[in-house]
C-alpha cells in the first residue's frame, strides 16, 4: 500500500469533500420545511353529504381564433359554452389550457371564450401542463396563476369540497421543487380529511397510457409513475376512492389499477391524437376518431357517476354530444360508532 504523504493527503481531501456534501445535503434536509397535510382551500359552501355537479377535461389550447393549426377554434369555443350549459360546480382542467403559456393573448383567448364560466360562477380548478410553459418558463408559469387568482398562487393545492378533495400538481415541477410537491402529496394522502369519500387527482402527464403512447411517447414518464407510487403505497389506509384526471394525450383512454380509476381526457380542442390500436387495459376501446369530448362527475347518496360526452360530429353544421363511456365508483361508508364509544371519544 502506497502510504506516501501525497497519496495520503489526496485521500484527505476526499474525504473532506465527501463530509462536505453530505453536511450540506443534512443541512438541506433539516431546513425543508415540513409540509401541510391539510387542504389548501375548504369551500365551506359545499358541504359533507351535499350533491356535486363537476365536469373535466383539458388539452384546450386557447389562441387567437384565426389560428387553426395546433387547435381547433370552433369545436373548443363550442366545448367551452357547452360546459357552461351544463352548470357544474367546477370545472377541473387537466392542462395545456393556453397555445402559448408566455402569450397574454393568448391567455385573454382564454378568458374571452370561458366568460360564460365566470358569468355562471363556475370555479376553475387547473392544473400545469407543458403549453402553460410554452415560449418562457417563468412568463408562463406568471400568467398561469395570475388567470387563475382562485388558487392563490399555489402551484399545487388542494381543495376540499364537502365529500369531495381535489388535489391538483405541476407537471412542470423542477429540481428541488420536485421533492417538495412529493413530500406535500405524501402528506396530503396521509392526512386526507376524514370526510372525504372521493378523492380527485389532476396532473397533466398521464400516469397510466395505452400502449402506443407508451413505444412513441413515452408516457408514463419517470416522475408521473413516481408520483403513482406514492399514491399506491398508502391505498391500503385510504379510505376514499380514487380517480386521476390527466390530458397531454389528446383522445380519449381510462384504466383501472388497484381500484383507482385514471383518466385520460384530453379532447378540449386541441389537435386530436389518433390511437391506432388499443391494448386491452384501456376500458375504452371505440375506434371512432375524433375523440373531442369532456366529462361530467355526479357525486350523490356516497357515489360518484363519471360519464364522458364525445362531440358526435365534429364537422357538422350543428354539433352535439353523445354518452360514449361511463363509471361508477360507491364509497366506503363509516360505519358509526356506537354510543357509548363516541361518548368516550
Amino acid at each position: 500500500m502506497n502510504r506516501s504523504p501525497i497519496n495520503i493527503f489526496h485521500r484527505l481531501t476526499r474525504w473532506a469533500v465527501c463530509l462536505s456534501l453530505l453536511s450540506g445535503v443534512l443541512a438541506a434536509a433539516a431546513a425543508t420545511p415540513q409540509p401541510d397535510p391539510n387542504p389548501t382551500f375548504t369551500i365551506s359552501r359545499f358541504l359533507p353529504g351535499q350533491p356535486l355537479h363537476l365536469v373535466a377535461y383539458g388539452d384546450t389550447r386557447f389562441t387567437n381564433p384565426s389560428v387553426t393549426s395546433g387547435t381547433n377554434p370552433r369545436i373548443r369555443k363550442w366545448l367551452a359554452e357547452r360546459i357552461a350549459l351544463e352548470h357544474p360546480a367546477a370545472v377541473l382542467l387537466t392542462g395545456d389550457t393556453p397555445y402559448t403559456g408566455a402569450s397574454v393573448a393568448d391567455w385573454q383567448n382564454f378568458q374571452d371564450e370561458t366568460v360564460s364560466w365566470r358569468a355562471g360562477h363556475i370555479l376553475e380548478l387547473p392544473t400545469t401542463g407543458n403549453h402553460e410553459i410554452y415560449g418562457d418558463r417563468q412568463q408562463g408559469l406568471a400568467n398561469y396563476l395570475k388567470n387563475f387568482p382562485q388558487i392563490g398562487g399555489h402551484l399545487y393545492y388542494s381543495v376540499l369540497m364537502g365529500n369531495v378533495e381535489v388535489i391538483s400538481m405541476d407537471c412542470t415541477a423542477m429540481g428541488w421543487s420536485v421533492v417538495l410537491q412529493s413530500n406535500w402529496f405524501a402528506a396530503q394522502l396521509d392526512h386526507l380529511p376524514r370526510q372525504v369519500e372521493f378523492l380527485l387527482i389532476l396532473y397533466h402527464v398521464p400516469w397510466m397510457a395505452d400502449q402506443q403512447s407508451h413505444f412513441f411517447a413515452g408516457l408514463p414518464t419517470k416522475e408521473a409513475v413516481r408520483l403513482r407510487n406514492i399514491l399506491e403505497a398508502r391505498l391500503p389506509k385510504l379510505r376514499a376512492k380514487v380517480v386521476v384526471f390527466n390530458g397531454h394525450i389528446h383522445n380519449y383512454e381510462r384504466f383501472e389499477r388497484r381500484g383507482v380509476e385514471y383518466v385520460v381526457s384530453g379532447g378540449g380542442g386541441a389537435d386530436p391524437y389518433p390511437l391506432f390500436f388499443r391494448g386491452s387495459a384501456d376500458l375504452y376501446q371505440d375506434s371512432a376518431f375524433p375523440v373531442y369530448h369532456y366529462l361530467t362527475i355526479e357525486v350523490h347518496d356516497h357515489q360518484l357517476r363519471a360519464v364522458m360526452w364525445k362531440v358526435r360530429d365534429p364537422d357538422a353544421a350543428s354539433l352535439a354530444v353523445e354518452q360514449k363511456d361511463q363509471f361508477t365508483l360507491t364509497a366506503s361508508v363509516r360505519k358509526p360508532l356506537p354510543r357509548a364509544a363516541s361518548a368516550r371519544k
